[in-house]
């Protein structure tokens, strides 16, 4: 059984579970690396060392290399909202103290667990894959820093995200509590096993690679629903897949581009 880390009073997102961390994806062409006020409920990230510009061209950055390579990712553009999104969200928060001037580069950071905060180029993509939006449910596998949570709660979505490291857990529901994302919620424990009582779920994101998709998070899915998620071995390339859900419960796929993600782990995965 997937065990939970008590309601922390002050921590409202945290209530969660599972691992994040996109490693360096090598694919030549597609990446560019780029040399506070609080906010309501929306989800609208405070400024706070004045990183707007910084956010603002991160997001430009990412939007051309979407369309630079729209071919090979089967998307021509990349959504205004998932943009603005990037743009709100400080990342520089996620990170660990001592990496936060490398915060806008566009790759990925350790944020220690042997995790890493993911790439922005894959955030806003898997955001894209997710379609999210406004009154949408997503759950997560994999919170890892809060970066991709964060970023989906500026999307207005409802999001339900579970890290297995409890430090981790614990960390990025306290940045997200912070920035006054209270549409967050963060739990400790075993991700494979998703978060039944919240389900079904619009749309579900796996922020770790796994050869099998998680048959608990088919389930949670609603049908038309949407599963974002590496599928392959850890040691080697995966293929980022958008599945989709069909009315007899099967899953359509797409595979969108090579990625290279930490494993899912927990007893639940196998792993």
């Amino acid at each position: 059984m997937a065990k939970s880390l008590p309601f922390v009073p002050g921590r409202r997102n945290l209530l969660r579970a599972a691992p994040t961390a996109v490693l360096p994806m090598l694919l030549p062409g597609l990446l560019a690396v780029l040399p506070a006020r609080r906010v309501a409920a929306a989800g609208r990230a405070p400024d706070t060392r004045d990183s707007r510009a910084e956010r603002a061209a991160l997001a430009a950055s990412i939007a051309r290399d979407v369309e630079r390579n729209s071919a090979l990712l089967g998307i021509e553009r990349l959504d205004e909202s998932v943009l603005d999104a990037i743009r709100q969200v400080p990342r520089e928060l996620f990170v660990p103290a001592p990496l936060r001037d490398l915060a806008y580069i566009d790759q990925p950071l350790p944020i220690g667990h042997g995790q890493t905060i993911s790439q922005p180029f894959i955030v806003a993509l898997m955001t894209q894959l997710s379609g999210a939006g406004p009154g949408r449910r997503i759950y997560e596998l994999g919170t890892g820093s809060g970066y991709q949570a964060a970023v989906l709660g500026a999307m207005g979505a409802e999001v339900y995200s579970v890290e297995i490291v409890p430090e981790l857990a614990a960390r990025a529901a306290e940045v997200l509590d912070t920035l006054d994302y209270d549409r967050v919620h963060v739990r400790a424990g075993d991700g494979y096993l998703g978060w039944p009582s919240a389900a079904p779920f619009d749309a579900i994101v796996v922020t770790a690679a796994h050869p099998r998709i998680p048959q608990p998070l088919v389930d949670q899915l609603e049908v038309g629903g949407r599963l974002v998620m590496p599928i392959g071995e850890s040691d080697g390339v995966q293929q980022l897949a958008l599945l989709t859900k069909q009315a007899d419960g099967s899953l359509s796929r797409r595979d969108v581009i090579p990625v290279r993600f930490v494993p899912v782990t927990g007893d639940a995965a196998g792993e």
